[in-house]
């Protein structure tokens, strides 16, 4: 899998609309606030332009997309924190995924309520955030709580841990996410204990009308502002529109797409701009009659690689076979890049390359 992403926002700005585009999962819809009680959960292949060009050139019998986890998240309001809404039970669901993709009404019609009244992005941003760090307040406090009953005298450990997470209450009172904390990687590694909400990347996705999906707009450029503050980013996505592509054959989406204009998708968009967020890359394998494509984080040692395929080749690693995917389709065959001597060598500690087609040797 390549990673799992948590849709949220205010109730009704369109979430279950844009989960039922991107996943096809059919999450039910409706015009009032909670309608997504438990978290709907959709599986979706990773579009993947380089895998279906290898595989047009080896032809393998089975072909396997890497995939990413979406939940559709409960709306959240203000007071969550303290339990509104449906309170910590939508910000316990926060805490199992690896990325937030935070989407934001930016379109007006009487027709869908508002929850706070006016459509106002800032606002809806900054309702959320304060939640959620009310939430990470309350964990902090409670983190602080706890090591206070184990520190004794000359435990330097221990009082280390609540010199930080004091410095961490000090800034989320301050309004500032985890996520954008300047500390060391020691703080780091000690605030990962406390799995803060707000350490999570955040995506801002604007649910625009189709009149504006092409960018502009006030709209737009309050969440742009804030998002760069933030150093995240921002797609724009028209849940309407999303919805209509869906239900075309996928032959027919990518020139239903060109006649408007549109490079992309707003499914590829997400998984672009999320794999950016979070650092992430795909190699290849062919084993057997299977071509498939993986995920792992950048900077991934080969035999690391190795164990995602199984714990028991990263554990009886020998050395990687390499070619990357450019050096692949100019020679267009694994044979003949043997027979030129392109397949590298690679040992345990070789990073893997975005694009890399590796063969595992390893002792069972």
């Amino acid at each position: 899998m390549g990673f799992r992403c948590g849709i949220i926002g205010l109730p009704n700005v369109g979430k279950s609309t844009i989960f039922n585009s991107l996943t096809a999962a059919h999450a039910e819809v409706a015009n009032y606030p909670f309608c997504t009680i438990n978290p709907n959960m959709g599986i979706v292949s990773v579009p993947d332009e380089r895998l279906k060009i290898i595989a047009e050139i080896i032809k393998p019998p089975k072909i396997t997309h890497t995939t990413i986890e979406v939940l559709d998240i409960a709306g959240l309001v203000k007071g969550a924190s303290r339990g509104e809404g449906l309170g910590n039970k939508f910000l316990g669901h926060i805490r199992e995924v690896d990325a937030i993709v935070h989407i934001v009404r930016c379109f007006d019609d009487p027709s869908v309520v508002h929850v706070n009244g006016p459509v106002d992005p800032a606002a809806d941003i900054h309702t959320i955030n304060t939640e959620l760090i009310l939430s990470d307040i309350e964990t902090v406090e409670k983190r602080i709580a706890k090591l206070e009953k184990l520190v004794k005298s000359g435990d330097k450990l221990v009082r280390r841990e609540i010199e930080c997470c004091l410095q961490t209450q000090n800034m989320l009172e301050k309004g500032i996410p985890a996520r954008n904390f300047l500390i060391s990687e020691e703080e780091q590694e000690i605030m990962r204990e406390c799995h803060l909400l707000t350490a999570k990347k955040v995506l801002y996705v604007a649910n625009v009308s189709e009149s504006i999906l092409k960018g502009g707009g006030n709209y737009i450029q309050k969440i742009e502002s804030i998002a760069q503050q933030e150093d995240s980013k921002v797609i724009l996505i028209c849940g309407d529109f999303e919805s209509e592509i869906t239900e075309l054959p996928e032959e027919e989406q990518q020139e239903f797409l060109n006649e408007l204009g549109l490079e992309e998708s707003g499914l590829q968009k997400l998984i672009r701009e999320g794999y950016k967020l979070l650092g992430l890359i795909t190699f290849y394998t062919t084993v057997g009659p299977e071509l498939r494509a993986w995920t792992i984080p950048q900077r991934t040692r080969a035999s690391v690689a190795a164990g995602k395929i199984h714990s028991d080749m990263e554990k009886g690693f020998i050395r990687a076979e390499v070619i990357n995917f450019d050096e692949f389709i100019k020679i267009g065959s694994i044979l003949k890049a043997k027979e030129q001597g392109l397949i590298r060598l690679e040992g345990r500690d070789y990073i893997i390359c975005d694009g890399d087609i590796a063969y595992f040797r390893f002792n069972v």
